[in-house]
């Protein structure tokens, strides 16, 4: 990204440059004809057919070159862009996959936990009544080992979904470790 940058404004610089000098040139005289007036002594000569020939092949490959260079820039912005909104495509799936997967798990562990909540009535109502019935203790043991199951699977997908957030952060921050430090890993 930087060298397109670096580009472009060396591109914006030649072309300030050239409608500066442009502005600052005056309209060319007619030229004389070499054989009504002579030159004056100190006047250097007017280019030549050969000399003017190259000098405007000259100016005409520079010109191709600025266009060739300005295409070229643009093409790289155009990558730039096109592989950015790939990447932000393909970031926005996977985090819209987890965030359906969290919501999910969150889903089964309140599910978990209304069962378990109305197992903890059942046993409640029947131990008021005085009758201890065995299924109502099997039945609040299964509602609370759902819900500890539950509860761990929904920790579980948000812990992948923040991982999943930090890593993009993660890959761009990292650095080459000193040479210093590479060598004492690898002893």
């Amino acid at each position: 990204m930087t060298q397109i940058d670096e580009l472009q404004s060396r591109i914006a610089r030649a072309l300030d440059r050239i409608a500066l000098g442009v502005d600052h040139l005056v309209p060319p005289a007619p030229l004389p004809d070499p054989a009504a007036a002579p030159l004056p002594e100190d006047a250097p000569p007017p280019p030549a057919g050969k000399d003017l020939e190259q000098l405007t092949a000259a100016l005409d490959e520079e010109r191709m070159a600025n266009a060739q260079l300005e295409a070229r820039v643009q093409l790289l912005h155009a990558r730039l862009a096109d592989g950015a909104d790939a990447g932000l495509r393909e970031q926005i799936a996977v985090q819209r996959d987890t965030m359906a997967e969290l919501d999910g798990a969150l889903q089964r562990l309140r599910q978990a936990n209304d069962m378990l909540r109305r197992s903890h009535e059942d046993m409640r109502a029947a131990l008021e009544a005085g009758v201890g019935e065995p299924h109502l203790v099997n039945q609040a043991m299964l509602a609370e080992l759902e819900s500890l199951r539950a509860e761990r699977d929904a920790e579980r997908v948000e812990a992948r979904a923040v991982l999943g957030a930090l890593e993009p952060l993660l890959s761009g921050a990292e650095s080459p470790a000193p040479q210093g430090a590479a060598e004492e890993t690898q002893t």
